[in-house]
């Protein structure tokens, strides 16, 4: 018996992850992580602030910038598409499950975050309450 190993588009918390990526947000984060010299892993947060009470916050950050409390997940399409996501357990107790996705839309393009622990979203989709 072969075991047949099935390419999923979506990376989600089942596969031990607590940030769900869409191929499509892999694919994008992977290129601009391509541009950055010494920075090869990407920080998603929250903070106070934004119309709804609290904002999302994405940035790359260096190893060096990993702290030893920090949540990191592993994600990649291929070999060659890959990289890290770091969160900080607090920010995490908010966005856990939460979906990240791309789009190429001219309006409401980039990325979107969908949070199934926000009670309240904000029309741009940048800021949220729970």
């Amino acid at each position: 018996m072969t075991e047949t190993k099935i390419t999923e588009n979506l990376k989600n918390s089942d596969d031990g992850k607590g940030i769900l990526i869409t191929g499509t947000a892999i694919q994008q984060i992977s290129n601009l992580i391509k541009n950055q010299v010494d920075k090869k892993a990407l920080r998603v947060g929250v903070r106070s602030g934004g119309c709804s009470g609290m904002s999302y916050t994405m940035d790359f950050i260096g190893e060096e910038e990993i702290n030893s409390d920090d949540k990191i997940y592993d994600y990649s399409l291929s070999e060659d598409v890959a990289f890290k996501v770091v969160c900080d357990p607090k920010s995490l107790l908010y966005i856990y499950g939460m979906q990240l996705d791309f789009s190429t839309e001219l309006i409401g393009g980039g990325f979107n975050f969908t949070n199934p622990n926000a009670s309240q979203t904000c029309g741009c989709g940048s800021s949220f309450a729970v």
